[in-house]
């Protein structure tokens, strides 16, 4: 009887790892599919900030380090812009609010002035930095 459970407890077990696997996996498919690559991305603004902002030698990896963060998690909530938006902004904000406070770390002031003077107006598709801000 003892073994039965066991075998149970491991069945369940094993089910709940594939099924997390799964939604993960699911996660990661709608974001590729619009057009999210978190490496690209990251990538992108990185070198936008670095222009826009002057960033030093010693600012870059910080900076990409942020950013890299702040995607990587954003691409775990994109399927809640499906689902449910207003969960999807919540989160969005905590998420930018993060980013600001790491990058509040290494910017000076007048570079994380500029940085927050570069928020596109609307979620222009054209502009990297929209996925920062929307």
């Amino acid at each position: 009887m003892k073994k039965m459970i066991v075998v149970a407890i491991i069945a369940m077990g094993i089910s709940s790892v594939s099924n997390a696997q799964g939604i993960l996996d699911k996660a990661k498919t709608v974001a590729s599919a619009a057009g999210f690559d978190v490496n690209t991305l990251t990538k992108s603004i990185t070198d936008k900030l670095t222009t826009k902002l002057g960033l030093s030698a010693t600012q870059v990896p910080k900076v990409t380090s942020a950013v890299s963060t702040f995607m990587q998690a954003k691409s775990q909530i994109l399927p809640l812009l499906q689902t449910n938006k207003t969960a999807y902004k919540e989160k969005q904000a905590s998420l930018l609010s993060n980013l600001k406070t790491q990058l509040a770390g290494t910017l000076v002031k007048n570079q994380m002035n500029k940085f927050l003077g570069l928020k596109p107006a609307t979620n222009d598709a054209s502009n990297v930095l929209s996925n920062l801000f929307y």
